[in-house]
């Protein structure tokens, strides 16, 4: 385990806790020498971390502290970094964009021996084939998602046909580097997946759907559940 890890999981330790933990029962749990934890404590204690320890009794951290927002394993800078580089790949220009500039905020905002984390894992992410074209801006799409706006989809099928078709957009789901828009389909009444690469164009409407989205969701969840089983 890397220091910084350790660091961490000290941290995770002592919030989880309500009783003080003596430094033997901490390196006991973290597997490291009584003389590491010390020196670990005392890096922390030059961070400003509010641990309090007493002789005999233990350690104990102050009530109603919080993490930085960066304080993070090498396992999760590096699902981080790697989610970012497929998204980069994967998504829209604006979301790609998005995720670029995630991977450079965290290169710059964590110590500097975790970078080569976050630059090796935003190298794995493999692409297998083109990014397929859409028509509509993507950005648009999300916020109409977030905001619980209705669209009008002019949408062709895997037959060719065109319909003009009124959706609630529920999410963006990722299969197999196709993108679909997941949704409540006004004329079908139903839940339905719609290939972003065959609708030829999408508009915002003013109109929010009626329900809570998470309601949707659910009911969607269970559809395929359902679908699955059978």
């Amino acid at each position: 385990m890397r220091r910084t890890e350790r660091l961490f999981q000290i941290i995770q330790i002592l919030r989880s806790i309500r009783s003080p933990i003596t430094g033997q029962e901490l390196a006991d749990e973290l597997e490291v020498s009584i003389a590491t934890l010390y020196r670990d404590m005392a890096e922390l204690h030059a961070q400003r971390i509010p641990i309090r320890g007493e002789t005999g009794v233990g350690y104990v951290l102050d009530d109603g502290y919080d993490m930085p927002p960066l304080m993070l394993t090498a396992d999760e800078l590096e699902a981080a970094a790697l989610g970012a580089a497929w998204v980069a790949q994967e998504a829209d220009p604006f979301l790609a964009r998005a995720a670029r500039d995630l991977v450079s905020k965290l290169s710059s905002a964590i110590p500097k021996e975790l970078r080569p984390i976050v630059l090796d894992a935003s190298s794995k992410a493999i692409q297998t084939r083109s990014r397929v074209l859409e028509r509509f801006d993507g950005a648009l799409l999300r916020q109409a998602i977030r905001e619980r706006y209705r669209l009008q989809l002019i949408y062709t099928d895997r037959d060719g046909s065109t319909t003009d078709r009124v959706v609630w957009p529920l999410l963006i789901a990722f299969l197999d580097r196709t993108r679909y828009l997941v949704g409540w389909c006004e004329m079908k009444q139903d839940h339905r997946h719609f290939k972003t690469e065959r609708i030829k164009e999408l508009k915002v409407l003013g109109e929010k759907y009626p329900g809570r989205r998470t309601a949707l969701l659910k009911g969607w969840e269970n559809t395929m559940s359902k679908r699955s089983q059978s």
